[in-house]
């Protein structure tokens, strides 16, 4: 089948007429219809021939094309059943096309548990950009490189530094684990239905040295208790996180120290390698 103009709302328009489709709100779906944005985004992934890649979100397949054409072998993950029918006649005689219908949220992890792909793409959906991309990261799962568009504000929080307003246990989550570089901010007329936000691109690279952390699911845990409750203190935070771990007797104080970490001060100012050395003082406890 014929692929639609990707550069043309009224092109794509008629083709959901024509079968049809209606636009899924819920999902999140706008179309990114400047080609020379598509095509810098999948030049960004720095692809080889045969590379495994994700993409999540795919729509009619303005990015999918160029993905097989860059000679991916693509799995998509489209929630969209209009959509599902139409990648599978547009692209269903690709031998590299897979495709895994359904909520990426709760199919991703058995697929990357069958078959973990070296590369992540996906114009992803405003209400679970961040909790796909946590949700990947808390299970150790990922990826050589990421490239990603996102709403602004959430792009903002990927690579926030500490003491922004924008830093948070999001932010750590993504620079504990990889290498986190803005490419560009795409306007809302860069789409089609035109979104209420701006959007930013940003690509993701898997850490080659990552300073090593004792045990990941006690760093990620302290890093989201630490930040549970901003106004307080490290110390106050992790006198609360210690009582409930049946740690009593231990001084929040005195982990602090040991750390390097001045007791007074509150989580947005730590560094990833600061909750690293406090969650690993920690650990050394608890063995």
């Amino acid at each position: 089948m014929k692929l639609p103009d990707y550069n043309a709302p009224s092109a794509l328009a008629a083709v959901l007429d024509e079968h049809g489709f209606g636009m899924q709100k819920k999902f999140g779906q706008n179309f990114l219809i400047n080609a020379h944005i598509r095509q810098e985004l999948v030049s960004a992934l720095g692809l080889s021939t045969g590379d495994a890649v994700w993409e999540v979100g795919p729509g009619l397949g303005s990015m999918t094309s160029l993905l097989l054409e860059a000679g991916a072998d693509l799995t998509v993950f489209e929630i969209d059943r209009g959509f599902v029918q139409l990648l599978t006649s547009y692209f269903g005689s690709y031998h590299s096309f897979h495709l895994i219908e359904g909520d990426v949220l709760k199919t991703w992890k058995a697929e990357y548990q069958r078959y973990a792909p070296k590369a992540f793409f996906g114009n992803l959906p405003y209400n679970i950009a961040a909790k796909l991309i946590a949700a990947t990261i808390e299970a150790e799962c990922f990826f050589d490189r990421m490239v990603i568009t996102v709403q602004k504000e959430v792009g903002l929080r990927m690579t926030a530094a500490p003491g922004s307003a924008d830093y948070s246990s999001f932010s750590v989550l993504c620079q504990w684990a990889y290498d986190v570089e803005p490419i560009r901010d795409i306007a809302p007329a860069a789409f089609w239905p035109k979104p209420n936000v701006e959007s930013r691109a940003l690509r993701f690279t898997k850490k080659q040295s990552p300073q090593p952390v004792r045990d990941a699911r006690l760093f990620l845990s302290l890093v989201r208790g630490l930040f549970s409750a901003r106004r307080k203190t490290v110390k106050n935070n992790l006198s609360t996180i210690l009582a409930a771990r049946g740690k009593k007797t231990l001084s929040a104080e005195s982990l602090l120290k040991a750390a390097g970490i001045d007791p007074a001060a509150r989580a947005e100012s730590l560094t990833v390698y600061d909750f690293i050395r406090l969650s690993d003082r920690l650990a050394g406890c608890d063995e």
